[in-house]
């Protein structure tokens, strides 16, 4: 297949529609908009439905009607969109609704800077919405990854009936890029109820892996669906011996899947002393900035988070125990430092670059802080 000059924005919208997505119901934000775009434009050709909803509420809630009758479904936004989304986010991860939520992050709080790019919404993705809830949230760094992450999202929402969050950023949803787009990709099926309408049908009693393999709406199946927590039937529950159950299987039915569904790419980490962590758009640019500090003789390691959620604890805290020091570089305040810090849990040094001026960084912003890092620990002994 020959290249393809395009946009992040538009390869996600081109993984989604490869994965099996037929229904996207949104509204246009910057820096999302092509997503919608192009799916307004590409969906009505393989039958789907694109639907330009009123508002970011009525977007989410659209979204998860079409999937509960049976559809893979999209939406995308930014910030402030995102915010408006939460309730229905939570509802998803309750009633186990699969649903694929693209968020390309811009500056904030509130309507910040529209147009600029920032890393600040990754606490969101995972605590947005209240309560105890599990999430998978994905983030790519290039075009051709952003193709294959929506296909692994559409994927993962489908396999463990769950939200999914695409966690991409300006930079990156925004680049242009030649890809080779795969003429065949791995789609995971809508799953379906085991047993016929007369077996005594539960829809939410768990699988082997603990997902339940809920029917779809219009296929003759007694299904009860309610963001209240609820027992095997799908009927609210006042028990806490219920609530107990439903709220740990819900989070191990992600956790169990954990070392599967994480993934991080490490490049010159067999003679690093020292590591920079980063993810999404920033991963360029810390890519470059560690090729400059090896250049210059410093043992310095890249890791690239792909996914956010579940965190890698296990590998960053093996890693940690190997290097003198980390360097987290993230485009806002201070986020995914917090979840390096926890995981590292004090086995060497951890120093934040941090970014928030509506900015990208530049190679030699990252670079000096791998120099005060190494300073700082070579003054400690």
């Amino acid at each position: 297949m020959s290249a393809r000059l395009m946009q992040g924005n538009e390869a996600i919208a081109e993984g989604a529609l490869k994965a099996g997505v037929r229904f996207f119901g949104g509204y246009p934000i910057t820096p999302s908009t092509e997503i919608a775009e192009s799916l307004a434009k590409l969906l009505p050709k393989v039958g789907g439905t694109f639907v330009q909803m009123e508002d970011e509420i009525a977007s989410m809630g659209v979204i998860l009607g079409a999937s509960l009758v049976g559809k893979k479904v999209l939406t995308a936004s930014s910030g402030p969109g995102i915010s408006l989304k939460q309730e229905l986010i939570g509802y998803a991860s309750a009633a186990e609704i699969p649903a694929v939520i693209v968020n390309v992050q811009r500056v904030g709080p509130s309507t910040g800077q529209p147009t600029a790019p920032s890393q600040g919404d990754v606490m969101q993705a995972r605590w947005g919405t209240h309560g105890d809830h599990s999430i998978i949230v994905l983030s790519p760094w290039s075009v051709r990854e952003a193709f294959d992450i929506a296909v692994k999202a559409v994927n993962y929402a489908e396999r463990f009936r769950t939200p999914v969050i695409l966690l991409t950023d300006e930079i990156v949803g925004h680049l242009r890029e030649n890809v080779e787009l795969p003429a065949e990709v791995e789609v995971y099926p809508r799953r379906a109820p085991k047993c016929s309408r007369a077996e005594g049908y539960e829809p939410y009693a768990p699988d082997d892996d603990l997902v339940p393999n809920v029917a779809n709406f219009g296929e003759g199946y007694h299904i009860h669906v309610t963001g209240l927590i609820h027992d095997d039937t799908g009927f609210p529950s006042g028990s806490p011996k219920v609530t107990r159950e439903a709220i740990k299987r819900m989070h191990d039915k992600i956790s169990r899947a954990a070392d599967e569904i994480i993934e991080v790419h490490q490049e010159f980490m067999a003679d690093a002393e020292f590591a920079v962590v980063s993810f999404g758009g920033t991963a360029r640019t810390a890519y470059e900035a560690v090729l400059n500090a090896r250049k210059r003789g410093i043992k310095v390691g890249f890791v690239r988070l792909v996914t956010i959620f579940p965190f890698a604890d296990k590998i960053i805290r093996e890693l940690s125990k190997n290097l003198r020091g980390l360097c987290v570089a993230e485009l806002n305040f201070g986020q995914i430092v917090n979840e390096v810090e926890r995981a590292v849990a004090g086995q060497c040094p951890v120093k934040l670059c941090a970014k928030y001026d509506m900015t990208i960084f530049e190679p030699e912003e990252i670079e000096a802080s791998i120099d005060e890092l190494v300073a700082e620990v070579n003054s400690n002994g």
